[in-house]
């Protein structure tokens, strides 16, 4: 069975999490010019989310990625491949469904980068629809209790408009 999904208040302690996270990376990964942002739900000052770190990096070509897994290792990082998404690689770091950080790598201006950064900042830009994002992940997290596929894709329609209404307000 699945760990329960748990969505916890905002805390503070997730921006500072990500920035002595973002040193390390820098330090391991050896390349001050590789863009890393914090994204998900704990980005988001106000907003519950589950306690996980989401970090993008944005690299020339996914290509790359393959030089970072042994590097990554040390600070915990286990690569994860994903089949379904081939425009992006993962790495875990903590137990299997008890991660406690998650690392995306993009191609850095590719229209997941992007999307991910218009989604991030229209939560962070529009109290109202941060307030509708608050809820709905409340209420996802009862009903899907412990099937986080469910949860997922049930939070997708949601992020999809988000991401539209975001391309419309930012002129993107």
């Amino acid at each position: 069975m699945d760990k329960q999904i748990v969505i916890e208040e905002y805390n503070s302690d997730w921006s500072i999490q990500f920035e002595k996270e973002k040193e390390k990376l820098k330090q391991v990964l050896n390349n001050d010019l590789l863009p890393i942002e914090h994204i998900g739900s704990t980005s988001v000052k106000g907003l519950a989310a589950k306690p996980i770190i989401d970090i993008m990096i944005g690299v020339k070509s996914l290509s790359e990625v393959d030089i970072f897994i042994e590097p990554l290792k040390p600070l915990g990082y286990e690569y994860v491949f994903h089949t379904e998404f081939p425009q992006r690689r993962f790495f875990r770091k903590g137990k299997w469904r008890a991660g406690t950080h998650h690392l995306h790598i993009y191609e850095y201006n590719s229209k997941f980068w992007i999307n991910n950064i218009l989604f991030r900042n229209y939560l962070r830009d529009f109290p109202d629809t941060k307030l509708q994002y608050n809820q709905l992940k409340k209420d996802l997290a009862v009903k899907y209790e412990y099937d986080r596929i469910g949860y997922t894709s049930a939070k997708a329609p949601f992020i999809s408009n988000v991401i539209n209404l975001a391309k419309k307000n930012y002129n993107n």
